[in-house]
């Protein structure tokens, strides 16, 4: 069965994740605006934040603005859900336009691929973090 090609104007989808934090992303044809959870990216975060998740829409240029940015994002905290954001815009974008993932991977691999590192497991009989130890006296 050959495989079919996607119009360039169909909804896209994609996700990303980073540290316990999960965003998806839903691309539709429209002009360029990011809505995050409801609500418009001025409203989103923190500056850094914001900054952080502008990144693969700018390196997108021409090609972001033909798309409007739905995005769903659960999970972890404000900096790991920025990141996720980001990951899963860089990896719709990269799916709409091949040419765009050699600039992408160029400017920071992390747009593409994801960052597996995450906390580490608590052990048994450990107490509090997961390489705490209990502290020894020897009187």
């Amino acid at each position: 069965m050959a495989t079919k090609k996607k119009p360039k104007d169909m909804k896209n989808h994609a996700s990303g994740k980073r540290k316990r934090a999960i965003a998806r992303v839903t691309l539709q044809p429209g002009s360029g605006k990011v809505i995050i959870n409801d609500k418009g990216l001025a409203h989103y975060g923190n500056g850094l934040s914001r900054a952080r998740i502008q990144e693969p829409i700018i390196l997108g240029g021409q090609t972001a603005k033909k798309f409007d940015f739905m995005v769903r994002a659960i999970g972890g905290g404000a900096s790991g859900q920025a990141d996720a954001i980001r990951l899963a815009i860089g990896r719709a974008l990269a799916q709409q336009d091949p040419k765009l993932k050699s600039t992408l991977m160029d400017y920071d691999r992390l747009l593409l691929v994801a960052d597996v590192r995450r906390k580490e497991a608590s052990k048994p009989n450990s107490h509090g973090k997961a390489r705490s130890k209990r502290q020894k006296s020897y009187r």
